[in-house]
C-alpha cells in the first residue's frame, strides 16, 4: 500500500450531495459517530480526508483529494483547489447548513517540525492520526489529523494534512448544522 502523500498543487475540495464509492479512495483509517439523528464516518486518505455525513436519507460527503481523482460531478455542490484560504456556507434545505474553511499555509522548517510534533501530541489524546512514509526528499513523512467533536444538533470535523515535500499545512474544519 502506497502511502507517500501527493504534492499539495494536486489537491482539490469537494463537497457532495450523495455518497461516494469508497473504493474510489486508498482508505488508511475510519471512525463512525452516530449522534442525535444523524451517522457521519470520517477517514482519512492516502491524499486527504472524506467526510460522510447521513441525515434523514439526506447524505453529504466532504472530500479532499487529488485534483487527478477521477471523482463524480454529479450533485457536486462545492469545488475549490486546495490554496490560499476559503470560507463558504450552503443551505442545503431549511434549517440544515453546511458551513466549511480551509487554509493552506506555508511554514519554514521550525515551524513546519512545530506543526508535526503539535499533531503528533494531540493524535496521542484524542482524535484519528495517520503518519505517512517519508517521500525521500525528507527524513519526516505526512502527518493526518482529524478531530471529530459531536453534539445531537451539530459535528464539527477539524482536519490537518502536512505537506513535508511542499513545507505546508493545511487546515480544513467544517460544521453541520441542523436548526432548531
Amino acid at each position: 500500500m502506497i502511502s507517500v502523500r501527493p504534492k499539495i498543487a494536486e489537491l482539490v475540495y469537494q463537497l457532495y450531495g450523495r455518497s461516494l464509492h469508497p473504493e474510489l479512495f486508498d482508505l488508511q483509517q475510519s471512525r463512525t459517530v452516530e449522534r442525535g439523528a444523524y451517522k457521519a464516518t470520517v477517514q482519512i486518505t492516502s491524499a486527504g480526508h472524506i467526510v460522510a455525513w447521513q441525515y434523514r436519507g439526506l447524505t453529504l460527503t466532504e472530500v479532499a483529494a487529488g485534483a487527478h481523482h477521477p471523482l463524480p460531478q454529479r450533485r457536486r455542490l462545492m469545488s475549490y483547489r486546495l490554496k490560499g484560504e476559503r470560507t463558504d456556507r450552503i443551505e442545503i434545505r431549511p434549517g440544515l447548513t453546511y458551513e466549511m474553511n480551509f487554509s493552506l499555509e506555508p511554514a519554514d522548517h521550525e515551524k513546519f517540525a512545530a506543526y508535526q510534533r503539535e499533531l503528533t501530541l494531540a493524535g496521542t489524546r484524542q482524535g484519528m492520526l495517520q503518519r505517512f512514509e517519508p517521500s525521500g526528499r525528507f527524513e519526516t513523512g505526512a502527518l493526518s489529523y482529524v478531530n471529530i467533536e459531536s453534539r445531537d444538533k451539530s459535528l464539527c470535523v477539524q482536519a490537518f494534512h502536512t505537506f513535508p515535500d511542499d513545507s505546508a499545512v493545511l487546515k480544513i474544519q467544517s460544521w453541520y448544522r441542523l436548526g432548531g
